[in-house]
């Protein structure tokens, strides 16, 4: 999932602000007790989420897949004063682990968890949303993006990790269900006249869409 040279790497993230202590301690717990720790977005993209957050400044944040709720916590750090993040997930089982990570950041009251199936929670969702971020199950990447962008604000962002899943996506001979349904993903956005597109290489991939014209 790391697209360039470790030291690099190491030398990026010795240049970045570094994590909170509860950021810190949720990464090293997330690695200790949680199955495939991967899935974390980790000290460089979670400041470059919070970057992002802090320069959009949101009201209402939607993050669509939570984990161990690290990325919520990084998106959480931009919100305006009064503002929400509503974070969907369908692990019970990290919950505890997710509340009490947001409890020692001071953002039990800016977070709002919904536990259960997006694909159905999202449509009662109220928008409009300033940012969105989509980090769940990669076949329904698309149709997340579809339920999301009417409920977006004109000049809003979306943004989707894992977009180049692991380098698969440019990979010709990978053809597995996933990676099928990134590249379409990717492949619709890019000729979507609503939105602006940026794709970054930054760890397994970001895809950010600004919508740029009033979804109908």
């Amino acid at each position: 999932m790391e697209f360039i040279d470790p030291r690099i790497q190491h030398y990026c993230e010795a240049h970045t602000s570094p994590e909170s202590p509860v950021l810190q301690a949720l990464n090293r717990a997330t690695h200790a007790k949680v199955l495939m720790p991967r899935m974390l977005s980790g000290h460089l993209q979670g400041r470059l989420l919070a970057m992002y957050s802090q320069m959009v400044q949101p009201r209402r944040i939607l993050e669509i897949g939570t984990y161990t709720g690290y990325s919520a916590i990084c998106l959480a750090e931009g919100l305006q004063e009064g503002g929400k993040l509503i974070t969907i997930d369908k692990n019970e089982e990290l919950e505890e682990m997710m509340r009490e990570a947001w409890e020692g950041a001071g953002l039990s009251d800016r977070i709002e968890l919904h536990l259960g199936d997006a694909m159905a929670i999202i449509p009662e969702l109220e928008g409009p949303f300033d940012l969105v971020f989509i980090d769940a199950d990669k076949k329904n990447y698309l149709k997340y993006y579809h339920m999301v962008l009417p409920k977006m604000r004109p000049g809003g962002f979306i943004m989707a990790d894992n977009v180049l899943w692991s380098g698969k996506i440019a990979d010709n001979e990978a053809h597995d269900a996933d990676t099928l349904a990134l590249r379409e993903f990717n492949d619709y956005l890019m000729q979507d006249a609503r939105v602006e597109t940026l794709l970054l290489p930054v760890r397994d991939g970001i895809m950010m869409a600004r919508i740029c014209k009033l979804v109908s």
